[in-house]
């Protein structure tokens, strides 16, 4: 765990974290450590290191199959329709950014405050139009998503995840196929969020993104976690990452993210 783990926003305490397919299957064992409020992780694993059950866990989404896991100090083993309001404190971004095809790219993104704030479409049509603007989704606000393409749909989850403004983001790998101008605007954009972005009224955000690509989230201030072989390890910051023995983090580091597909 961290110095800051007092002022945890998330904690695991000796943690197994399982598959959401098979409860009796665990992908990651004994896991310690914390997030503090304001912090921004970045968790790196390779394909099928338990990069996406992580997050569900932490999110409160799924329990440890042993151990416990803390959310806003509340266990989430605990968590039920009485402690809706931590979980409304959390947003978060699936793999692919996922949307509702049936429903336009405005209707997606309003879906938060239709159904957990009760407006009607008119009376959350002006902080949609303000957060289309932000992520520049405004001439896609009629479209369905699957006449959009990929970069603009996870645009489109991300503004609907940050529509009830949490105070805790949680992406899993964002940047997977995106187009190098994609990755560059989306890390920026993230970063703005991070340190205290107009839409948040200049509070910072709290930030856990997974990856299979560390080089585009290097940043001095942004603290590094690694999946692998059942293992979550902290490694420090980008100095530690750059110097770490890891054979999983090399490899991450041996071809520019650029290159990359």
């Amino acid at each position: 765990m961290n110095e800051n783990s007092q002022a945890a926003v998330i904690e695991l305490k000796g943690a197994d974290i399982a598959t959401m397919q098979d409860p009796a299957c665990v992908m990651v064992g004994d896991v310690n450590w914390s997030v503090a409020a304001g912090e921004f992780w970045t968790v790196a694993g390779a394909e099928r290191s338990g990069k996406s059950d992580f997050l569900r866990l932490i999110a409160g989404l799924m329990v440890p199959a042993k151990g416990g896991c803390k959310l806003f100090g509340i266990e989430t083993r605990t968590l039920g329709e009485a402690a809706l309001a931590e979980r409304l404190r959390v947003g978060f971004v699936f793999a692919g950014g996922p949307l509702f095809n049936s429903l336009t790219i405005a209707e997606n993104v309003a879906l938060p405050l239709r159904y957990r704030k009760n407006l009607s479409a008119p009376e959350a049509a002006p902080s949609v139009e303000k957060l289309l603007g932000l992520l520049e989704l405004q001439p896609f606000a009629g479209a369905l998503p699957l006449n959009i393409p990929p970069a603009w749909r996870y645009r489109a989850a991300l503004a609907r995840a940050l529509m009830l403004k949490p105070e805790v983001l949680l992406l899993d790998n964002p940047l997977a196929g995106l187009a190098a101008k994609h990755r560059v605007w989306l890390v920026e954009f993230i970063d703005q969020l991070w340190q205290g972005h107009e839409w948040l009224d200049g509070r910072a955000l709290t930030v856990v993104a997974t990856t299979d690509d560390l080089r585009p989230w290097q940043h001095s201030r942004r603290r590094f976690g690694l999946l692998d072989e059942g293992k979550f390890v902290v490694l420090g910051n980008w100095r530690d990452v750059e110097t770490a023995g890891h054979p999983p983090v090399k490899e991450m580091l041996a071809v520019p993210a650029e290159l990359k597909a």
